[in-house]
């Protein structure tokens, strides 16, 4: 199997294209089948659509399928629309249940229902069973396709049916023990298989401490306990302990970036409208929330600035440091609030290690702020003669006693919600920054007009 690089893909996109254009099925199949599914489904999105409805002469449903499923969601959908209905069926048939599962879950009841009904009895069940389960759970995410075995059975034994099931399988590496009723009872690697001898019972090799995951928890923490144990996949069972399916790194990996991507999408507040397929409609009615709630918000630091109309009329020098004071703030605050949201997303915020953390944070911001602070007692001097050492102490000391606090701010926040069992990245960027601005210029503005009669007007 050919992997393409930069430089051998457009190589290989031309032999294929110029296959198609020349109707050479069989120079089209030997170089195209060649590729790992996935360059399959890179190229095949470069053709155009003559080019992909002559595609589906020229591979069976079955071959399609690996190219289809690695494609995706919105080619996906374009694509069912040229496929005709009785090569659709063979290729859903094909496809592993769980990446059925996941396409469905993207188009229309109506039409799912409609696939549903021309793939077989036996495939439907399955991709059904997996859509009842609730979205972002271990059973919706898992798959069908594994292989189970008996204790009692041999290795030969386990081997033959090995070369029988193994290529529906979704993997191998792992073989999973059931009892008469399909309740977990052990697993066996293919290491440990292959190294045992042929007439070995798979209860004197198998391991009964099974770690395994319950058809309801949540794909999160699927996905940390295989990233925790380095496995290849987990059995998933219900609360009976009767094993339904599996989970398998690569639907790990898909969580992880889904994961990512909200938490990046509720840090900087633009949870939902982070695809790029998305309308700008769409995209700004669910931005438009938070929006509205930070203008208040904003309201509430130019009223701030209100109450000190006063100091900033006799000192007008005053008004210049405005910007550094909230920026500093702000971008101090959103860092404390990514390295704790990160902290509690990988599960590395303990009970015990919450004050440690805070200690640690509230820390870093004081020597932010002792840094910050001896630098503008520097170079402000420098830059402003008018206000000399006393304008640079006063903005040095705010800035020193606001990025303190920030640092705590951003910290504190999430901590707060994740005890109320809120997603912690809600705690957005421009959330915490808002806060952090206000702060900031309640501590400048107050430390200002206690001094305002030191200050040249």
């Amino acid at each position: 199997m050919v992997r393409l690089t930069k430089h051998t893909r457009e190589q290989y996109t031309q032999q294929i294209i110029h296959a198609l254009n020349v109707n050479k099925i069989e120079e089209f199949r030997d170089t195209f089948l060649e590729l790992h599914p996935t360059d399959q489904a890179d190229v095949f999105s470069d053709f155009s659509k003559e080019q992909r409805k002559r595609v589906y002469t020229f591979l069976s449903p079955p071959e399609f399928a690996e190219v289809f499923q690695s494609l995706d969601v919105d080619f996906q959908k374009v694509t069912l629309l040229e496929l005709d209905d009785n090569y659709a069926s063979k290729m859903f048939n094909d496809m592993y249940a769980d990446d059925v599962a996941d396409f469905l879950h993207e188009i229309q009841s109506g039409k799912a229902d409609k696939i549903l009904k021309a793939m077989d009895k036996e495939e439907a069940d399955e991709v059904k069973e997996l859509l009842a389960y609730p979205p972002e759970t271990a059973g919706a995410i898992m798959t069908k396709e594994f292989i189970s075995i008996r204790a009692t059975s041999t290795s030969s034994e386990v081997m033959e049916q090995l070369r029988q099931e193994g290529p529906e399988a979704e993997t191998i590496y792992y073989l999973y023990v059931v009892d008469e009723k399909d309740h977990l009872v052990g697993v066996v690697s293919l290491r440990d298989l292959i190294t045992a001898p042929l007439n070995e019972k798979i209860e004197q090799i198998m391991s009964s401490r099974i770690i395994s995951v319950t058809e309801t928890d949540d794909q999160e923490d699927v996905a940390k306990l295989i990233k925790k144990y380095d496995f290849l996949a987990a059995p998933v069972i219900t609360k009976e302990g009767q094993l339904v399916g599996i989970v398998t790194v690569d639907d790990v990996i898909d969580v992880l970036e889904e994961e990512a991507e909200e938490d990046f999408g509720e840090i900087t507040a633009a949870r939902g409208s982070m695809d790029a397929s998305i309308s700008s409609f769409t995209a700004a009615k669910k931005r438009a929330p938070w929006i509205i709630m930070l203008m208040f918000l904003g309201l509430i630091t130019a009223e701030v600035i209100g109450q000190f109309e006063e100091t900033l009329e006799a000192v007008i020098l005053l008004a210049v440091f405005i910007p550094l004071i909230m920026d500093s703030a702000g971008n101090t605050g959103t860092q404390a609030l990514a390295v704790v949201v990160r902290g509690l997303a990988l599960g590395n915020v303990e009970r015990g290690s919450v004050g440690k953390m805070l200690k640690r944070e509230f820390g870093t911001g004081i020597m932010l702020g002792l840094i910050c602070m001896l630098t503008l007692l520097i170079i402000v001097p420098f830059l402003y003669s008018e206000g000399g050492l006393l304008l640079a102490g006063i903005v040095g000391v705010s800035l020193f006693l606001t990025l303190s606090i920030a640092t705590m701010v951003g910290a504190t926040i999430p901590l707060l919600i994740n005890k109320l069992k809120i997603d912690p990245a809600v705690a957005s960027g421009p959330f915490i920054t808002t806060i952090n601005d206000i702060l900031g210029l309640l501590i400048y503005f107050s430390i200002a007009t206690a001094l305002l009669e030191y200050l040249p007007q």
